[in-house]
């Protein structure tokens, strides 16, 4: 999936908000090994070996063109990896600290998936999660009615993108039957102010509509984009407007 950075990052403040929140959730503890998986540009992994000083972290990501953008961040206690979340959960290696930041909505079949990564903790270890709740989230629901409507589901061939992230109980149950304990498990708003349409279309258009456009020929994408910006402007009548962002932020330390 061909990711752009500069669209991504038009919006860091508002993204970097919920990785604080995720980062302070970390307990110190000597010599953490840790992976970000969905590490993207790797700014934010940086963060974390500035903040935690005796951790070393390998960022993993899918996307190339992210990771172009974090060769540079490259030290003793920090490197990066192109690889898929579902590469990584088949691999035998162990953590003290496995973190995600707005990536593993991205991933398919969470029922199956969060008890593999639980597994790659060691004892004492962390696993610290944070994803955008699509299936409460304006955008993300626009997308997904407009794709099933005519006649984008023929364009579609019939596929849409369901979300994959689970009611807060399901990860509550996953992370207590994999053995984690001190579990903060919580939804929180991060609200966006636009001023105008647009930068709703942006917001979203950096990230969960480029699966969407990818599978679409380039008169049909444009087409498809200003349905889909018609769609943002009946829904959100009044400006400047409140995007209420859900997002959820999982914790649990293995015993």
């Amino acid at each position: 999936m061909p990711w752009n950075p500069v669209i991504y990052n038009k919006f860091k403040n508002i993204r970097f908000l919920p990785f604080f929140d995720l980062s302070d959730m970390i307990q110190e503890a000597p010599l953490m090994k840790s992976v970000d998986l969905g590490c993207g540009t790797g700014e934010q992994t940086a963060l974390l070996v500035e903040k935690f000083k005796q951790a070393t972290f390998i960022g993993i990501d899918s996307s190339e063109e992210m990771l172009e953008q974090a060769e540079h961040l490259k030290s003793d206690r920090l490197d990066f990896k192109r690889q898929t979340i579902e590469k990584f959960v088949e691999s035998n290696e162990s953590w003290d600290l496995v973190f995600s930041n707005a990536a593993l909505q991205w991933a398919d079949n969470h029922k199956d998936l969060f008890p593999k990564l639980i597994d790659k903790l060691n004892p004492g270890g962390q696993f610290v999660v944070q994803m955008p709740y699509q299936p409460e989230n304006i955008l993300n629901k626009l997308l997904y009615t407009l794709a099933e409507s005519e006649p984008y589901r023929t364009q579609f061939k019939g596929w849409n993108r369901p979300s994959s992230v689970l009611l807060l109980d399901d990860y509550a149950q996953i992370m207590f039957d994999g053995g984690l304990s001190q579990l903060n498990i919580s939804q929180r708003i991060y609200p966006l102010i636009a001023q105008d349409h647009h930068t709703l279309y942006e917001f979203i258009a950096g990230s969960a509509l480029i699966p969407y456009l990818e599978r679409l020929e380039e008169k049909e994408k444009a087409l498809f984009i200003e349905a889909f910006k018609v769609e943002i402007a009946n829904t959100f009548k009044k400006l400047p407007a409140l995007y209420a962002f859900k997002r959820i932020l999982l914790y649990g330390k293995k015993e």
